[in-house]
């Protein structure tokens, strides 16, 4: 669509914000606006998700938490303008410049993160019969999928010939199946540490944590954008897809992952039973399982792409149990430090 286009098209959009638009490009779902008033981003979103975004990041301005991209209203108020059944809001255009590597501007997306997880913090109450059924329905499920790959090795084991992907799958069948355990067992513990506990902690989820949504402006500082999937949930809801994402690549030992991890814990540590729910999430080989099942249940089959399916990942899982391996070695190390200083303390008292 040319410029002319793109002009008419947001221009009446613009005119609720006395906004008057000279020149516009298209980034996806982002308009770069330039105009009288300076440049600005104009982003189309569905109404639908419309209500809870505005309501979130007002809620977050109230607690103090200002690193979001502003929301700008327009003249007679509003937050976001619904023009041909979608939906628009306009915020600055962030100049985002690369003054941090890699690893440095993770550190303050997690850092960052943390504290919008802390000014967002309440209680909530959890009925513990909903929590019991929310257990058996996760444990079931889990049970089902240790069935189905033990079922199926046997199949594959039982073939005279076996195809690439089955073969592979026999390969790599022993790491699924002890991942699977290990996801139950955690799981199993938190159940049996907070069956009892009628309060849960949640924050403001953002949603969908990434680099690409932090952004940087012309001092160095880092918002949050792309708000339109937050809503209120567990911590973990934005560490763990953001980093799976980061995993979901070629084999690696991702130190830098871990050490992001526990910045972000540095200033909002995860409760014991919170760390046991992230490492059952964090371990369970869902995205392999579910290129073996879609496998399974296919009647024409290209072995050449479920091979690479099925191999990227696994690649992820073994990432993923790299992490949740250190994890574990890091927070035993933590309880045993703290008990030495608990025994030394005790044994000063005495004497």
């Amino acid at each position: 669509m040319s410029n002319i286009n793109y002009l008419q098209q947001m221009e009446p959009v613009l005119k609720n914000y006395g906004v008057k638009p000279h020149f516009i490009e298209r980034f996806g779902k982002i308009f770069r606006i330039y105009s009288d008033k300076g440049i600005f981003a104009l982003k189309k979103i569905s109404p639908k998700h419309g209500t809870d975004f505005i309501r979130h990041i007002q809620y977050l301005y109230q607690k103090g938490y200002n690193r979001i991209v502003p929301v700008y209203p327009t003249v007679d108020g509003r937050y976001a303008v619904l023009h041909n059944q979608e939906l628009y809001y306009l915020m600055p255009w962030l100049p985002n410049e690369e003054k941090e590597n890699r690893n440095e501007r993770n550190q303050q997306l997690f850092r960052e993160l943390a504290r919008l997880h802390t000014l967002s913090l309440h209680e909530v109450t959890i009925d513990p019969k909903e929590k019991e059924e929310h257990y058996s329905t996760i444990s079931s499920l889990w049970e089902k999928e240790t069935e189905f790959i033990e079922g199926y090795v046997e199949a594959c084991e039982g073939k005279q010939y076996m195809s690439p992907t089955e073969l592979l799958f026999c390969l790599y069948y022993n790491n699924i199946r002890l991942a699977l355990a290990y996801s139950k067992n955690k799981l199993k513990e938190w159940f049996e540490q907070t069956k009892e506990e009628t309060k849960a902690r949640a924050v403001v989820v953002h949603g969908k944590i990434s680099s690409e949504h932090f952004l940087y402006d012309d001092r160095g500082y880092g918002y949050f954008t792309n708000l339109e999937d937050s809503r209120e949930g567990a911590a973990i809801h934005d560490i763990l897809p953001f980093l799976s994402r980061l995993l979901n690549t070629f084999p690696k030992h991702c130190d830098d992952c871990i050490d992001w991890l526990y910045v972000y814990l540095k200033y909002f540590p995860l409760k014991d039973d919170e760390i046991l729910l992230l490492l059952s999430y964090f371990a369970h080989p869902g995205p392999v399982l579910r290129v073996v099942e879609e496998y399974y249940k296919s009647k024409e089959r290209n072995e050449r792409k479920f091979v690479q399916r099925l191999q990227k990942q696994f690649w992820l899982l073994k990432n993923s149990e790299y992490v949740v391996t250190r994890i574990e070695e890091i927070e035993r190390q933590k309880k045993q430090a703290a008990a030495a200083a608990a025994a030394q303390s005790n044994e000063g008292a005495q004497s």
